[in-house]
């Protein structure tokens, strides 16, 4: 169970990576207006901008899946398992938003959905 706090953990710092990605060695980066300064970026930092927005948005559903899971007894090794996939193809989607490859990145985005299906269904 410690693991699976871990990797949830690591879950919800995951957009932050985004974040810090986006933000830092900016040229003139305002951080009494951050959300300003993302919206005028280009490239690779306004993608890492929307893989940070994209991340958040998975969390709820990712958490809810682990949750699920847990609740209805589920062994949490198989859990933790798919998991560490969904945080490793989470993280290959971060490299492939920031490297501009779009119909690839929609596969792994599709793949890291594939991976919560499989943690909500494995509490069925």
């Amino acid at each position: 169970m410690k693991l699976i706090a871990w990797l949830m953990l690591a879950a919800a710092i995951l957009p932050f990576v985004s974040t810090i990605l986006a933000k830092a060695g900016g040229k003139q980066f305002d951080n009494n207006d951050p959300r300003a300064w993302l919206a005028r970026q280009e490239g690779w930092r306004a993608r890492a901008n929307a893989a940070q927005v994209n991340t958040f948005e998975s969390l709820p559903f990712f958490f809810a899946a682990v949750l699920f899971a847990l609740h209805n007894q589920v062994p949490p090794a198989h859990i933790a398992t798919l998991m560490a996939c969904w945080l490793g193809v989470r993280l290959g989607y971060l490299a492939m938003y920031l490297a501009g490859w779009g119909a690839l990145r929609s596969l792994v985005w599709t793949i890291s959905v594939g991976f919560i299906i499989a943690i909500l269904f494995s509490g069925v």
